[in-house]
């Protein structure tokens, strides 16, 4: 597919973009996915780096969290969802995988290309996916990226869905370290992040979208299972995968376990009863066990 770009000046303000997704709920438009990314510079705040680091667990560096890039991309990826060519309702979207490629040390970092556009959409046993993919490049080219597959529950395709993919060999995983996980998390995410999805605010706005209660933003729980990790794995050039095994609920307590540290490796977030939220991996790149 060859893509058209734009490029934005800035992104719209996150809080009119889920308005304008408010409209669209549950509305889908087509069966096919626009051939149009968007594309916009960006520079990280100190400020609002040094309060994602304090609400994830991050300690204090001169490199930014891996994760901080997509908090960077979030306006310019919403402004892609809710565009009006784009098919399908944001509100309800579930995040089922996101991976993430570090190409070099994030540090030193003051302006970079950041690009968004979709891909794949195929049948799925709940409905349908799609592949979000978010790039960001420096001056000395590819940075960092991430694919994230999304399903929507509101669109049935015809075909086969893909196997899920699971890793090749399961390691042996010891306790890291656990932690409480606040109510507020969902809310303390959304003024530091953007991401102001009903379904983590309170449970009131998460029962509309069929929970029984909030439930902890997926690149929160990702955050703070890597701040964990923090020493354990090595520095990029490195892959880390992600699924999204079960909703974290709000209050609860997580359990982080991984394998040894090492350049290849796995961990998991679950909590006390053995409820597993989240599993992943880490590798360098190109040598991934699950795809």
């Amino acid at each position: 597919m060859t893509l058209a770009w734009q490029l934005l000046d800035t992104p719209p303000p996150v809080a009119a973009l889920y308005s304008r997704a408010a409209l669209r709920r549950n509305k889908v438009l087509g069966r096919l996915l626009p051939s149009q990314g968007l594309r916009a510079w960006l520079s990280p705040n100190p400020q609002k780096v040094k309060a994602y680091r304090a609400l994830c667990g991050y300690a204090d560096s001169p490199l930014l969290p891996p994760t901080y890039p997509h908090v960077m991309a979030f306006g310019l990826q919403l402004a892609l969802l809710t565009d009006a060519d784009f098919p399908l309702p944001l509100l309800g979207l579930v995040q089922l995988r996101n991976d993430i490629r570090t190409w070099r040390p994030l540090g030193g970092i003051a302006r970079v290309c950041a690009s968004v556009h979709v891909e794949q959409l195929q049948p799925h046993a709940q409905g349908a996916t799609f592949t979000l993919v978010t790039r960001m490049d420096d001056a000395l080219g590819p940075l960092w990226e991430e694919r994230s597959l999304l399903l929507c529950r509101d669109l049935h395709l015809d075909g086969v869905p893909e196997p899920e993919l699971v890793p090749n060999t399961l390691l042996p995983l010891e306790e890291v370290s656990h932690w409480p996980v606040p109510a507020d998390v969902g809310r303390r995410y959304a003024r530091v992040a953007g991401d102001l999805n009903p379904i983590h605010l309170g449970a009131m706005a998460a029962r509309l979208f069929g929970f029984d209660q909030a439930i902890a933003p997926g690149m929160w729980t990702k955050a703070r299972a890597l701040a964990g990790l923090e020493g354990h794995l090595p520095a990029a050039p490195l892959d880390i995968r992600v699924a999204f095994d079960k909703p974290l609920p709000l209050p609860a307590e997580a359990v982080l376990s991984a394998s040894v540290a090492g350049s290849s490796g796995q961990f998991r977030l679950a909590g006390r009863d053995g409820s597993t939220y989240l599993s992943g991996e880490w590798s360098p790149p190109g040598t991934a066990q699950t795809f």
